[in-house]
Formats: C-alpha cells, sequence, structure tokens
C-alpha cells in the first residue's frame, strides 16, 4: 500500500487593510502646502502683535517729555543760535551727523539734521558715570536711528532729544530713556520720515 505524505499548505494571508482617511489625504503636496500655510499665519501674527505693540508704544504719553513749537528746517552756513539745549530742531548744515556713538562734542547744526531724518540724540554730562555711559553707548548701537554724544554745560545729566521733543533724565535705568526712543524714532514728527542716517559726517569739536 503506498503511504501518502500530507502536505501543508500555508494560510492565505489577509488582505492589507485599506489606508485610513490621513494616510490617504495626508500627501507630499497637501503636508508642505499646510506648512507653507502656517508659517505665513504665524509670521503675520508675530508682525501684527509687533505692530500692535509699536502704536501702544507711539500713543501712550511720556512723564517729563517737553513739547515745543514744531521748528521749521532749513539749510544754513552758518552757526545757529538755538533756543534749547540740546537743540530739538530748526535750522541746520545741508549734511547730517552720521548716526552713532560719539565720545565727543558734535556740532549742533549737524546734529540737528539728524534730527530731521527722524534721530534721536542721546546727550549727557561729562562727567556721567561710566557704567552709565556703557548703557548709554549700547542702546545706542541697537538701530540704525540713534546718536549718542556727550553735551558740556547741560542741566540734566541725560537730555534725550528728537525733533520738537525733549526728555530730562537722572540716570540711564529710567524706562522713560526706551519709551521715548521708542516714540520718537523715526516718529511721526519727523520731518524727512525714511530717511537715512548713515553716511554724514563724522566730525566732533575736539
Amino acid at each position: 500500500m503506498s503511504s501518502q505524505r500530507s502536505v501543508k499548505r500555508s494560510a492565505p494571508k489577509p488582505p492589507a487593510p485599506p489606508p485610513s482617511f490621513w494616510a490617504q489625504w495626508l500627501t507630499l503636496d497637501r503636508i508642505i502646502i499646510g506648512g507653507t500655510v502656517l508659517v505665513t499665519v504665524l509670521i503675520i501674527g508675530i508682525v501684527a502683535i509687533g505692530s500692535g505693540s509699536n502704536y501702544a508704544v507711539r500713543n501712550t504719553d511720556i512723564d517729563g517729555v517737553e513739547v515745543f513749537p514744531r521748528p521749521q528746517p532749513s539749510h544754513v552756513n552758518e552757526p545757529v543760535d538755538y533756543e534749547q539745549t540740546p537743540p530739538v530742531g530748526g535750522p541746520h548744515y545741508s549734511v547730517w551727523q552720521q548716526c552713532g556713538v560719539y565720545t565727543e562734542p558734535l556740532f549742533d547744526e549737524y546734529a540737528v539734521h539728524s534730527l530731521e531724518h527722524g534721530a534721536v540724540w542721546i546727550t549727557y554730562q561729562p562727567d556721567l558715570a561710566a557704567d552709565q555711559v556703557a548703557t548709554l553707548r549700547d542702546i545706542t548701537r541697537r538701530s540704525t536711528h540713534r546718536l549718542l554724544s556727550p553735551y558740556p554745560g547741560i542741566d540734566s545729566p541725560i537730555i534725550l532729544s528728537a525733533w520738537g521733543y525733549q526728555l530730562r533724565l537722572d540716570n540711564a535705568d529710567d524706562v522713560r530713556l526706551m519709551q521715548f526712543i521708542l516714540k520718537y524714532e523715526q516718529g511721526e514728527q519727523t520731518p524727512e520720515l525714511g530717511a537715512v542716517c548713515s553716511g554724514g559726517v563724522t566730525l566732533t569739536k575736539s
């Protein structure tokens, strides 16, 4: 009698489950498009928040700010006898003072032209403490429209000037210092809004 060898047959594999809805929907194209949209929304949100903050700052009253009649800009070739010390606007030389940090006093007529371009001029008494001066230098270097120099004879340790506005401070840690800068640096009062403060003269009185 012939023997029969049993043959084991492997069970058929079950069919693979169909891809889930999300696996079908999340194609590479959609992932890229979705990521781009998300990044765009985040950027718009950040810009909107920043614009809102700037609007709030520019519309905040700052205690101690002196407001002067809107000075009329004009170009002159002779020194000017300004009513304020330091001046807050008016006639000035045809070239502006290049914004930045200076360790010597500046000519008013060049610095006033910088104010016309939207600069904030930070002046301080020459004997101001070194750590205070270091703070002012750091703040000045953070932007393109800030000007720093000692100013002999001023009646306050620190005086901030913008076109038509001025603020006296006792120290560089006063929160009003940055409030003034953020409000008036290239602010609405600027006669030549958008003008650069680079490429000017770097002359000093010494």
